[in-house]
């Protein structure tokens, strides 16, 4: 720890993040009750960091093997985004989405890799014992992404939006870009209604599809941040929104020239690190 900070988290797998923040009245009453119970007196985003950074490496150093978290990791982030704006709120939700993921686990591709881990009467077991969490049902308000950011994230901001750049001893520990939810979900519809004449064959196309029915299920007087995490290291400033945005403004005017060029800053940038995923 340095100051309360871990700053080891730059060595781990680089893990970005898309979260919403919603109003008070989003939540009932006894969530958000439960809410405020999982908030630590005097928080702020990086001491939220610190705590999320611990409690990942207190699970990995367990002397049981049961890699699903407890209730105990359930923390909430709080965002205001101005002096005389409302305080928004966004759970991590760390249980359900790892419940979420540990049934895919055992359920796909993978099952033979996770039955190494922990036997399919074992991964059941404690499937269930997460389960007696509280308000599993509540919609999953963050979504993350391991070694690198979906290019689709980044055609809900620009370059002009609300940023935050959090540093500590010279070196660059996140990005943290904020946008209103209707603003994000004006964008991406906008950009489906040209992929849907120009280019509906793209993965582009699918995986922003699914991010606007994610989006589309929240209130809109809620906020979207795009969460770089630890690769903002490698790549603040980063002109991937722009190249994405430049991209597909060339694809709409049929301009397949500059479209390529686009996408070739945004590979060259990303491709390393996304093959950090595989180094030794």
């Amino acid at each position: 720890m340095t100051g309360g900070l871990y700053l080891g988290g730059v060595q781990l797998p680089f893990i970005s993040t898309l979260r919403v923040y919603l109003p008070r009245e989003a939540y009932a009453p006894a969530e958000f009750a439960y809410l405020q119970s999982r908030m630590e007196p005097e928080q702020n985003a990086i001491s939220v960091d610190a705590s999320e950074l611990a409690d990942s490496l207190g699970r990995v150093s367990r002397k049981l093997p049961n890699p699903l978290p407890t209730a105990d990791g359930d923390r909430v982030r709080v965002l205001t985004m101005g002096e005389d704006e409302p305080t928004l709120y966004a759970p991590n939700q760390v249980v359900a989405r790892s419940i979420a993921s540990a049934a895919e686990l055992i359920a796909g591709n993978m099952e033979q890799l996770a039955t190494l881990i922990l036997s399919q009467e074992e991964w059941t077991l404690d499937v269930e014992r997460a389960s007696t969490s509280h308000y599993l049902e509540m919609p999953l308000q963050t979504r993350s992404s391991t070694w690198g950011i979906p290019f689709s994230w980044f055609i809900l901001i620009y370059a002009n939006d609300r940023m935050e750049v959090v540093e500590a001893n010279g070196r660059i520990l996140t990005v943290r870009i904020q946008v209103p939810v209707a603003t994000a979900v004006g964008r991406a519809k906008r950009t489906l209604d040209m992929l849907a004449t120009m280019a509906p064959d793209l993965d582009l196309f699918t995986e922003l599809t699914d991010l606007l029915n994610w989006l589309s299920g929240f209130s809109e007087a809620g906020v979207v941040e795009l969460d770089y995490g630890p690769v903002a290291n490698k790549v603040h400033p980063d002109d991937s929104p722009a190249d994405v945005h430049m991209g597909l403004e060339c694809l709409a005017e049929g301009d397949f020239t500059g479209a390529a060029a686009a996408y070739r800053r945004l590979a060259n940038r990303w491709m390393p690190i996304r093959q950090l995923a595989r180094a030794s």
